[in-house]
């Protein structure tokens, strides 16, 4: 295996998993989806140290291309579907640090 085929290689192997990342962010399955962006991380990592010795053309240069916009893609699906679970997220801890301070402040309201 080539140098090119072998970078071409992790670069699928990276589009597949932000694919698979796509459709656990799509159903919420949030468990899944931390545990393909760990996977994606090793081959990100991997990717990293593997660039050395890769000669270029403008096929490789293409296909790699092709697979970056893929997962940029795939990355912006997953924010469209992610950020609103965020933000009601965000949200609950925000109320729950107001109440804390209410509570520290004023005491827990009596049952009446």
């Amino acid at each position: 295996m080539t140098a090119q085929e072998h970078i071409l290689g992790v670069y699928g192997s990276i589009a597949t998993v932000t694919g698979q990342m796509v459709d656990a962010a799509k159903s919420s399955d949030w468990d899944r989806l931390v545990a393909l962006e760990h996977d994606c991380r090793a081959l990100i990592e991997t990717l990293k140290h593997s660039g050395a010795g890769a000669r270029e053309n403008a096929q490789f240069t293409q296909s790699k291309i092709a697979l970056i916009r893929k997962v940029l893609a795939d990355d912006a699906e997953i924010r469209r579907h992610t950020e609103p679970s965020l933000a009601r997220l965000e949200s609950l801890l925000h109320s729950a640090g107001n109440e804390r301070r209410l509570v520290r402040a004023y005491g827990r309201p009596s049952d009446e």
